[in-house]
């Protein structure tokens, strides 16, 4: 059996920065990592209503997609697969609120981006800034 997830990303920006937030400390797959808000996809949920939900779980905000942004496909270290869509999206509300899941946030300059993210974000960074700065 092929053990295949589907995962939503939040590509919010504001005034040219990008939130970010910061996994915990003993997250056990991506400790300390930053990234972006999303998750997974529930079996049969729509993508986009599934990025709504996880977005205020992770940060609290309400937030309206604008269009998708991209997608990336990778094997976590475990072999689960993992397609990602990322939707660029504006927040409704002001009020950043963390989960459990995560120590920190930051608006990050797009200009000048200067924090570690992983791999398949990259891409992800590469071409917004192509199509939309």
């Amino acid at each position: 059996m092929i053990n295949f997830r589907i995962g939503v990303k939040a590509f919010i920006v504001e005034d040219g920065k990008l939130l970010m937030i910061r996994r915990r400390k003993d997250d056990p797959h991506n400790a300390n990592q930053w990234d972006l808000p999303g998750g997974r996809v529930d079996l049969g949920e729509d993508p986009r209503t599934g990025l709504v939900r996880e977005t205020k779980a992770e940060t609290n905000l309400d937030i309206k997609l604008l269009l998708p942004l991209d997608v990336q496909h990778f094997t976590r270290q475990d072999g689960q697969i993992i397609t990602l869509l990322f939707f660029l999206c504006e927040k409704k509300s002001d009020s950043i609120l963390l989960s459990h899941e995560h120590q920190e946030y930051k608006w990050e300059d797009l200009s000048n981006f200067e924090i570690e993210v992983p791999d398949w974000l990259e891409p992800v960074l590469i071409n917004y800034k192509t199509c939309c700065l």
